[in-house]
């Protein structure tokens, strides 16, 4: 099939029910999802290198510097089982577009174990863990996170994963209540099983705000493959290890990541010009991040036990060699930070960056 003969058609059609407009290369995954979406409805047409705007397509065009070949075979073979999937580069008015076209399926398909449908022009998950319920005579401040994070826009594929993974923390702080606030939800767990699954909590949040940035920094530079240009050197052996260009970004955006890992958001955002850039987190919060962090540190390599590191973020407030404990109050604060920073940062990059967002 040639769909150099379909794109006039295509692009006479507005975005719906089988048709999809995005104006970059997204992730695999992010493709892998509305690809699912068309198979499990009529069938579709996605089609990089257009932007919708006020319900007409704008042909800005798809960089040359990615294959999107490959990203696509990568979505596809995420399905299962495989629709029938057609997909090619074609011109359109001096512009280099990229056509998918995947047909309706007679079996449900899915996306990494997720089952998605299109309806209308949205992408919209069906068969998956139903919204989270929380106990009526629960903590308030569990189910107000969660609104909180319901209510957060449309944003990119990082910011999904984000989501999912802070909903999954408040349904266990939620059943787990006799464990993690048998008192209060001001007062810290007493049990010792209670202390360390309120430290594996928290820090596996601490651990996912760090895996978004990762996350956004790799659909930045695979939308915007120039971001990527610096005077900084890679080996030969670097390129060799990599399957793809794709892997390869993955593999640099989670070095750049590296000083973020060891705490320092300001040095992170300091040497990455994508995150800079953004102007999202000012010096304060900054500040605030990393201060969130160093308990996450804490927490991960001290089994809470205050060191002369954490002491100065935190001086005079704890003693050295005492425990730090943390009650579900004071982790829902924190937590409701980091979800915050995380959506400022979405927004900016997907103004600056245009970026695919999820609907």
């Amino acid at each position: 099939m040639n769909l150099q003969d379909e794109i006039a058609s295509i692009l006479d059609q507005q975005e719906g029910e089988i048709l999809e407009f995005k104006a970059v290369l997204p992730p695999s995954g992010s493709i892998g999802k509305i690809l699912c979406a068309f198979a499990n409805a009529k069938g579709g047409h996605l089609v990089l290198g257009v932007a919708e705007n006020n319900g007409s397509p704008n042909i800005v065009g798809l960089s040359n510097d990615f294959n999107a070949d490959s990203v696509t075979r990568k979505a596809v073979d995420l399905l299962s089982p495989p629709p029938v999937v057609f997909h090619q580069y074609v011109q359109y008015g001096g512009k280099r577009l990229y056509v998918i076209k995947v047909e309706a399926s007679g079996d449900q398909v899915s996306s990494k174990g997720r089952v998605f449908l299109r309806v209308d022009d949205r992408v919209v998950e069906v068969e998956a863990t139903p919204k989270t319920a929380f106990r009526e005579a629960g903590f308030e401040g569990v189910k107000e996170l969660s609104i909180r994070l319901n209510g957060y826009s449309n944003g990119t594929g990082a910011k999904s994963k984000f989501v999912e993974h802070f909903q999954s923390v408040l349904k266990i702080i939620d059943d787990l209540e006799t464990l993690l606030y048998p008192n209060s939800p001001t007062t810290p767990a007493t049990s010792r099983e209670g202390k360390i699954l309120a430290r594996i909590l928290f820090s596996s949040s601490a651990d996912t705000f760090e895996s978004y940035v990762s996350d956004v920094l790799y659909e930045i530079y695979l939308a915007n493959p120039n971001t990527l240009k610096s005077n900084e050197q890679v080996t030969v052996e670097d390129v060799l290890n990599c399957n793809d260009i794709e892997e390869f970004v993955d593999v640099w955006a989670r070095r750049k990541l590296g000083k973020l890992q060891r705490g320092s958001v300001k040095g992170f955002i300091a040497d990455n010009k994508q995150m800079k850039e953004l102007n999202a987190v000012n010096a304060s919060q900054q500040d605030d991040i990393e201060r969130i962090l160093q308990v996450r540190h804490l927490y991960s390599h001290r089994n809470g036990i205050v060191d002369e590191k954490f002491l100065k973020y935190y001086p005079g407030e704890f003693e050295l060699n005492k425990e730090h404990a943390m009650s579900v109050a004071t982790m829902l604060e924190k937590l409701a930070y980091l979800a915050d920073t995380v959506d400022r940062i979405d927004a900016a990059a997907i103004a600056k960056y245009s970026l695919a967002a999820i609907n």
